[in-house]
């Protein structure tokens, strides 16, 4: 390796770039679309690109940390028309299964090399350099970089093309399952009038307890709905699930209800706050406000 670039320096690219600056003895150049963005990278000592063609044209490792398909897709076909043969492209996003099939096929016949490495754990995680990091590919080229995925968490190798965001997909069908039932069930002691920090101290240690009960279910008894993780961005998966579900003729009913839910936060204004505030559904059903002062 001898450069790298960094595509995309939202609220997870702009720390996820900066572990990798900070920790890897090779240069690495950033870029954003977003004029604010890019000038706070320069302000926090990054080395800014000109344009997003200076990385394709010059780095011989692409990390992409990106919003959309149109963004992912659009990206990796300017990579597959400017940048040297050998090049390896890392989509850290999170897409559809099928899209990166066909993209990394795309790269390869061009001689690029495009593993799909989405990662999971939020802001806070991607600050501290300790994401969950899945990536799929060929296995060689994981190695080659595997180094510069350390930088920002801990790398697992899912296996082929595609087998990276597929496993995302399934972390995150379980965990809106696991999300939604955390408002559904405290939504329902409100309503029973149950004591709620009790509720919480009680069944933490049991099978419904784990590392996601002890990090959401404070915020939602605070009412502190401001994103750690936000509901448009995990919807954003429930819909890349519901999409290849499709194209593997499944249903998923329990993704569904969660879906459901994501979509009543949409339509009401909420899409953009923590997950903790899918119990604003269930407030709304119910007839009762959960946490905060009501506590």
């Amino acid at each position: 390796m001898k450069k790298i670039g960094f595509l995309g320096l939202g609220v997870m690219g702009f720390h996820m770039a900066g572990n990798v600056a900070r920790k890897m003895d090779i240069p690495l150049i950033g870029y954003d679309v977003s004029p604010k963005q890019l000038q706070l990278y320069r302000e926090s000592g990054g080395t800014a690109a000109a344009d997003a063609g200076e990385i394709y044209r010059t780095c011989d490792v692409i990390l992409q940390m990106l919003p959309t398909h149109e963004t992912i897709i659009h990206s990796v076909e300017e990579a597959i028309r400017l940048s040297e043969p050998g090049t390896v492209i890392v989509d850290l996003s999170s897409a559809s299964p099928d899209i990166i099939i066909r993209l990394a096929a795309q790269a390869e016949a061009a001689g690029l090399h495009l593993l799909d490495a989405p990662v999971s754990g939020g802001n806070p995680m991607a600050q501290a350099g300790t994401l969950s990091i899945m990536a799929g590919g060929g296995k060689a080229v994981f190695e080659q970089v595997r180094p510069v995925l350390d930088c920002m968490g801990t790398p697992v190798y899912t296996g082929g093309p595609g087998s990276g965001d597929t496993t995302k997909l399934v972390n995150n069908l379980i965990g809106g399952a696991i999300l939604t039932a955390i408002a559904e069930g405290y939504a329902f002691a409100a309503k029973a009038g149950i004591d709620l920090q009790t509720t919480f101290d009680a069944t933490r240690g049991g099978f419904a307890g784990g590392p996601l009960y002890d990090n959401k279910v404070p915020k939602l008894l605070r009412r502190d709905f401001e994103p750690g993780a936000r509901i448009a961005v995990h919807r954003k998966d429930i819909l890349n699930a519901k999409h290849y579900a499709h194209r593997l003729g499944v249903d998923l009913p329990l993704t569904d209800v969660v879906l459901h839910v994501m979509d009543w936060m949409n339509d009401n204004g909420y899409i953009h706050e923590d997950q903790a505030a899918l119990v604003r559904y269930y407030e709304e059903k119910m007839q009762v406000t959960v946490g905060g002062e009501q506590e």
